[in-house]
């Protein structure tokens, strides 16, 4: 007889029933070759008495087995593993067949050669310097847990599963809109919104239905990088608008305007992405009246404006009059978190009708608890409190980050401290170079996941994201020392 006693371990701490535990443990036996068919299974008297369990419960596991034809019962004196199990075995073509995924592909394909490659993320990092995102640990786990609770009822699956809403769930749909309409002076309705897998999906779909190849794309230098990659996907011709300490040089914007048809203008108003600079009250009231003399079709990127540590940010251009031109994109992401991928974008009910269209070749459904779980944190207001928690947190290590760097690091790197965001735009000092940093960062245990910006044909200087909300004093520390240690 097997040691059963040693072969499974039941935890009465896990709030999976006992019983189901050690139906799943025998399957798992079973598929690992341990119990072979046919073997004869302890009675349950026997393994009720070696395992220090009840009875019942070893014939409540048994018969789940017997359900689902893993085991075999005699006129219940005698369990055998079955002979007949529940496992698909496929038939082969031919014999020792040889994979065919080895070689390279005989499929002609796009390379996808505008798409960076991200960075992976080494087994030996100590701390990681992402591009920008929230700290995790703040996330309100008990609060969410408890609102999955309510929601996994049978009753609920299948009221949830019977409808299609691709745009979104209409609970969170209309949470949303009020909270954005608060915050961000929008003035819209439900119908005025679409719920995507990210801000990403949303530039992706929203760019795919302007875009066409040959045309020509407004962006500013340096841009964020992804953005960049859908434009290029698309076959648009990109023509770069500088930046500087207000923001995207609007007059720039006007000169280019009058020497190309442009489709697009893609846009980061607030916390710019890469250079975090915040575009100015003047630009930004320039830039309205040049979208609605040129009817300039706009993407503007929101990505993080949640986060101001300031007391009266500038509202987004979408609030201001715009006459339909300004498509509006944010993301939740920046407020939970990089696990979970929900974003938004805004614009007219006929424009989001096509949307819609598009969304569904990608992506039929979103992830619908989710939504209503943020939906219910917003009318209850938690979602707006937990903001202003990260808030006031994400200000205080912007201050230690800001203040370290600039007494440890001032030989190396330069930077102006944003109002808002979750990351820092360092500039490199030209005696260092920054791809040989990161290598030897990564080697002492710092590990950069975000992109790297260079100097060469739109750059004069060597440049990198350091987010900072993620990162606690001592994390902050530790990579500012192996910085310092670098370039002693």
């Amino acid at each position: 007889m097997l040691p059963f006693k040693t072969l499974l371990k039941i935890d009465k701490s896990n709030p999976e029933a006992v019983f189901k535990q050690l139906a799943s443990q025998l399957v798992l036996l079973i598929q690992k070759g341990t119990l072979m068919p046919d073997m004869q299974l302890p009675s349950t008297r026997l393994l009720a008495a070696d395992l220090g369990l009840h009875r019942k419960t070893i014939m409540a596991a048994y018969n789940d087995l017997i359900t689902e034809d893993w085991i075999i019962s005699k006129e219940r004196k005698e369990y055998r593993v079955s002979t007949l199990l529940p496992i698909i075995k496929p038939r082969s073509y031919a014999d020792k067949a040889k994979s065919s995924y080895k070689a390279k592909s005989a499929v002609s394909f796009d390379k996808l050669e505008y798409v960076p490659s991200l960075t992976k993320i080494s087994a030996n990092y100590k701390v990681i310097v992402n591009d920008g995102f929230p700290d995790v640990s703040i996330f309100p786990i008990e609060r969410v847990s408890a609102e999955y609770r309510r929601l996994l009822t049978l009753q609920h699956l299948k009221t949830a599963s019977a409808s299609l809403n691709i745009d979104g769930c209409p609970v969170f749909k209309d949470a949303l809109s009020i909270f954005l309409n608060d915050t961000r002076g929008l003035n819209i309705e439900p119908d005025n919104l679409m719920v995507t897998r990210g801000a990403q999906m949303a530039i992706y779909i929203a760019a795919s239905m302007i875009i066409k190849p040959g045309d020509k794309v407004l962006v500013t230098t340096p841009s964020y990088f992804l953005a960049d990659a859908v434009f290029r996907q698309l076959g648009a011709e990109l023509i770069t608008i500088p930046m500087d300490d207000d923001g995207a040089d609007v007059d720039a914007i006007a000169e280019a305007l009058q020497y190309n048809k442009v489709k697009l203008l893609y846009i980061i108003p607030h916390h710019h992405h890469p250079t975090t600079v915040t575009l100015s009250s003047p630009r930004r009231t320039r830039l309205l009246e040049i979208i609605n003399a040129h009817q300039l079709t706009v993407i503007e990127d929101d990505y993080d404006y949640d986060f101001q540590y300031q007391y009266s940010p500038y509202l987004p251009l979408a609030s201001g009059a715009h006459g339909g031109n300004v498509i509006y994109i944010g993301s939740l992401t920046k407020v939970l978190g990089p696990n979970f991928r929900i974003g938004y974008m805004i614009s007219t009910p006929d424009f989001l009708r096509s949307a819609i269209k598009l969304k569904t070749l990608i992506d039929m459904r979103g992830d619908v608890l989710m939504e209503e779980i943020i939906a219910s944190l917003m009318q209850s207001g938690e979602f707006s409190r937990f903001i202003m928690k990260a808030n006031k947190l994400y200000r205080h290590r912007c201050n230690y980050a800001a203040n370290l760097l600039t007494n440890e690091l001032a030989h190396l790197v330069e930077f102006k401290k944003p109002q808002g965001g979750m990351a820092l735009w360092l500039k490199f000092n030209e005696k260092y170079q920054l791809a040989h940093i990161i290598k030897k960062s990564a080697g002492l245990g710092l590990q950069f996941t975000g992109r790297g910006y260079f100097k060469g044909k739109d750059l004069t200087y060597d440049a990198i994201r350091f987010g900072f909300a993620a990162m606690n004093e001592q994390e902050i520390e530790f990579a500012v020392d192996i910085l310092k240690k670098i370039t002693r």
